[in-house]
């Protein structure tokens, strides 16, 4: 392959590393290798750096460009190693002009760092929205990108500036387009996927996007969503929740926090009743649905009482997929500068807090035992039931989609 890419971090760079290889390859690059980084964690960092080393031994010949959000808040580190030939920032990393002019650079002409003021972005070109990994099931699409709020443990906003969407025409025509192309599932993501459409007139929110899609497009199977800002579902979501089985019944949810102290120190705008308020009542309109979420452990200032009651909060709003964060302080956030938590007791924390979420999952794939379930087919060995939960199986015909009885579970898949 011409272009190779390397991606780090969230689905949104998996979906944008699929733009950046066909524009890359559209503007003739040959032997380059595109890293697209993560910027949420200082480890996030460091393993992309590392891999630069890597890349640079094991293909000493080849072009590296290094993009992504990492590149965009710490672009002068990355181009002063020695490995990378190109520095390319979050703004201009799907742009097939900004991959002719890379090309000018490995020519001879033009500067390694070519790194915008991504808060100068306003706009986001529909063609963003892209699925990826041709011929597989399912397809993400970007609606949305960007962040207006400051959570003060967040480096992320000043690595993909402020929100912005895609209009609603554009994205249903993507939807459309990836299903007849054969894929049975689409997923919507964005970086602030509740605060999708406050930029666009008329100001329409996610949950008038979900229902446009699911009314103008009877054909598509399954929709999902990716993960959301709990206080900012709206009441047309909530309603599609309720009233589609085409909206699957699963929901991410960035909850960071089970404290109310921590959680105003982390500047988020809800609360813990707030967070136990919504999944009951999303419980009460869609009984089977199950929640993920992302939780920070160690936070700065946190006691060991307020990390319990991040743990209490996993069985209380019954997180059976859980994402923790140890907390890792970012340079130029608010949270950096507060009293820190000891690192040893950061790690002892996130262990424990996963252990929670271990729990959790084990409760709910009991739970799975006897029930019938719709599962779509990812390969010969895997699928994925409505509630995104794996189930191993035999012999299915990839992007099909089956009703089939679970059987057991091995403590990570069903079996049906």
């Amino acid at each position: 392959m011409a272009v190779d890419v390397v991606t780090f971090g969230c689905r949104l760079n998996t979906v944008e590393s699929d733009v950046i290889r066909r524009e890359a390859e559209r503007a003739g690059l040959q032997d380059t290798i595109v890293v697209n980084t993560c910027a949420v964690t200082n480890e996030a960092v460091a393993q992309a750096r590392q891999t630069i080393r890597k890349l640079r031994r094991d293909r000493p010949d080849a072009r590296i460009v290094v993009t992504g959000c990492a590149a965009q808040t710490q672009a002068q580190m990355f181009a002063q190693m020695g490995e990378v030939d190109r520095v390319l920032g979050n703004g201009d990393k799907v742009r097939f002009e900004a991959w002719r002019d890379t090309r000018t650079v490995f020519d001879g002409g033009g500067e390694k760092v070519a790194v915008s003021d991504i808060m100068a972005v306003r706009e986001m070109a529909p063609h963003l929205a892209s699925g990826f990994q041709s011929g597989l099931p399912r397809a993400f699409v970007q609606v949305q990108n960007g962040c207006d709020h400051r959570c003060t443990f967040c480096i992320i906003p000043y690595g993909r500036g402020n929100s912005r969407s895609v209009a609603m025409g554009a994205v249903v025509d993507q939807v459309r387009a990836l299903t007849e192309a054969g894929h049975a599932e689409i997923v919507l993501t964005g970086v602030d996927l509740t605060s999708y459409g406050s930029d666009l007139p008329g100001a329409p929110k996610l949950g008038m996007l979900t229902k446009q899609i699911l009314k103008h497009l009877p054909e598509v199977k399954r929709l999902r969503i990716s993960s959301i800002d709990s206080i900012e579902a709206d009441r047309d979501l909530l309603d599609v929740i309720a009233t589609d089985d085409r909206l699957m019944p699963h929901l991410h949810l960035s909850l960071q926090a089970g404290d109310d102290l921590i959680l105003k120190r982390m500047k988020r705008r809800h609360s813990r009743a707030d967070a136990i308020a919504f999944c009951k009542q999303v419980r009460r309109l869609r009984p089977d649905i199950a929640f993920g979420a992302d939780i920070i452990a160690g936070f700065p200032t946190e006691t060991e009482e307020m990390f319990a009651r991040s743990q209490e909060l996993v069985d209380e709003c019954d997180l059976a997929f859980l994402h923790v964060f140890p907390y890792s302080p970012r340079l130029g956030t608010p949270a950096a500068k507060m009293p820190q938590v000891d690192g040893r007791t950061i790690k002892d924390r996130a262990r424990r807090l996963r252990a929670n979420g271990r729990a959790a999952l084990q409760r709910r794939l009991e739970s799975e035992v006897g029930a019938r379930r719709s599962v779509l087919i990812e390969s010969a060995t895997q699928g994925r039931t409505e509630h995104f939960i794996p189930v191993v199986v035999t012999g299915g015909v990839q992007g099909a989609v089956q009703t089939m009885t679970i059987a057991g579970h091995d403590g990570e898949r069903l079996l049906a």
